[in-house]
C-alpha cells in the first residue's frame, strides 16, 4: 500500500469510530448487506486466508470495484443480485464470525441503531478509496489467488 493510501485509510478510522458492540435487531439487519472493507483491510483479510470469501462488487458505472464479503453462496464470484437476499458469508446463527477476529470490516464497525442513516457517509467514504490504483492492484491480485480471472476466461497481469 502506497503511504497516500496508508493516510487515508487512518483518517477513516479517526472519522468513523467503531460503535459498541450490539446485538438487537436493527443491528443484525445491517448483516443482510455485507458491509465494505477499506483497501488496506481487504488487504489484511486476503492475507488471513479469507479470499474465498469474497465477492467483486462492481459499480453502476462501471469505474472502480469493491472486494467485499460475499452473499452467502456468492463466493469468489461478482455480487449477483440472485443472492443478495442470503446475508453476508459471515453471519452465522446471529453473529459475525469476524468479529474478534481484527477482520470486521469498517462500514460493519461503524454502523449501529444510534447511528442511522449515518453509514452513507462511512460508505461513500471507502468507496473513493475503490477507485485507485492500490485497489485495482488489490483486486488482480485477490482475482489471480482464488482464480477468479481464469474462471471468467482472462489471464490478469499483476503490475
Amino acid at each position: 500500500m502506497s503511504s497516500t493510501s496508508f493516510e487515508n485509510h487512518q483518517q477513516l478510522l479517526a472519522k468513523f469510530p467503531p460503535s459498541e458492540p450490539c446485538s438487537c435487531d436493527i443491528c443484525r439487519s445491517y448483516c443482510a448487506r455485507p458491509g465494505w472493507w477499506t483497501v488496506e483491510e481487504a488487504a489484511a483479510a486476503i492475507e488471513a486466508g479469507f479470499a474465498n470469501r469474497m465477492m467483486l462488487e462492481m459499480a453502476p458505472e462501471g469505474t472502480f470495484s469493491v472486494l467485499s464479503p460475499a452473499f452467502k453462496g456468492n463466493e469468489v464470484n461478482f455480487a449477483l443480485e440472485v443472492f443478495a437476499n442470503q446475508g453476508c458469508t459471515f453471519f452465522k446463527d446471529g453473529l459475525c464470525e469476524l468479529f474478534e477476529s481484527g477482520h470486521v470490516p469498517l462500514e460493519c464497525r461503524y454502523c449501529h441503531h444510534n447511528r442511522q442513516g449515518q453509514g452513507i457517509d462511512c460508505h461513500l467514504e471507502i468507496e473513493k478509496q475503490w477507485n485507485t490504483p492500490d485497489a485495482k492492484r488489490l483486486i488482480v491480485k485477490w482475482g489471480n489467488l482464488t482464480g477468479f480471472w481464469a474462471r471468467q476466461g482472462l489471464t490478469v497481469i499483476e503490475k
